[in-house]
């Protein structure tokens, strides 16, 4: 048992639960005080980022507890059409938080956005859950939920990049488009710089995540594996599936949703449509 120097107890360590260390009310208290602490140096640097780093801190703590809740219900319920229903929900709102975050795009994405996120996810988890998990059952919910959950997180982030630099690189590229256009090229060849540089853009945290890991970075699932009192070796296996599978959804993603994307971008006659017109 960890106390704070009142004997308040912060985190304890039940044997019943195989070495698990349960964080109470109080060491939420002082973790949210440690970002208090981080915003005050911001509001102090005149960053302008104080409040909203205070309200994400307080948003994702009930966000995430009210998702344990869900998933804790779902898990006990062990019902697939649950599970189906749960997944629905969170692609619905990767939707919504992919556009939030990417700057500069057209409207009207919704359709492409939400066919990229449920093609990437449908085939990256099915594979890693059936294939290489194989849970019992195939829909068991303490898998199929985190592991979507993940790649829906990275996915969003990589999206949000990549339809930013796309559609940017694609009005910073408009005279040289349109002259591909008048020597013969195709749409798809004149768009084709800027959907490799926004494929190559979405990438490259993924990437590094995946290339530090181990060495400089012990990632997310498998630090928490670990102080749950999970088996080290065991933690890392799953981590490397988990950052192999980040790698390949980013890649399908990325390159689904340009590919999607770049169409808008000409009429049916080929001609250049500047996205800010859109």
């Amino acid at each position: 048992m960890m106390t704070d120097a009142g004997g308040m107890s912060l985190i304890t360590a039940s044997s019943n639960t195989g070495g698990v260390y349960t964080i109470n009310v109080w060491g939420l208290t002082i973790t949210i005080l440690l970002v208090a602490i981080a915003a005050g140096i911001s509001s102090a640097m005149k960053l302008g980022i104080a409040k909203s780093m205070l309200w994400a801190t307080i948003r994702s703590l009930f966000q995430l507890l009210a998702m344990g809740y869900i998933i804790n219900i779902v898990i006990k319920m062990n019902s697939s059409w649950l599970v189906l229903v749960l997944l629905i929900v969170m692609i619905a709102a990767a939707v919504q938080i992919t556009l939030s975050r990417a700057d500069n795009i057209p409207t009207g994405l919704i359709p492409p956005v939400l066919m990229t996120l449920a093609i990437s996810v449908l085939i990256v988890v099915s594979v890693v859950t059936e294939l290489v998990i194989r849970p019992t059952p195939w829909y068991s919910p303490q898998v199929l939920i985190p592991m979507a959950g993940m790649m829906l997180g990275n996915l969003v982030a990589a999206l949000a990049v990549a339809m930013s630099r796309f559609f940017s690189d694609m009005e910073a590229r408009r005279h040289e488009i349109e002259a591909y256009l008048s020597l013969g090229a195709s749409p798809f060849e004149a768009a084709k710089p800027s959907i490799l540089a926004a494929i190559k853009l979405g990438l490259i945290p993924t990437i590094a995540q995946l290339a530090s890991s181990g060495v400089v970075l012990i990632p997310g699932m498998m630090a928490g594996q670990i102080m749950a009192g999970g088996d080290p070796l065991e933690a890392a296996e799953y981590q490397f599936v988990v950052l192999a599978a980040l790698s390949a959804i980013t890649m399908l993603g990325d390159a689904l949703i340009t590919l999607l994307l770049y169409q808008r971008c000409f009429t049916e006659l080929g001609q250049y449509i500047s996205p800010r017109t859109q």
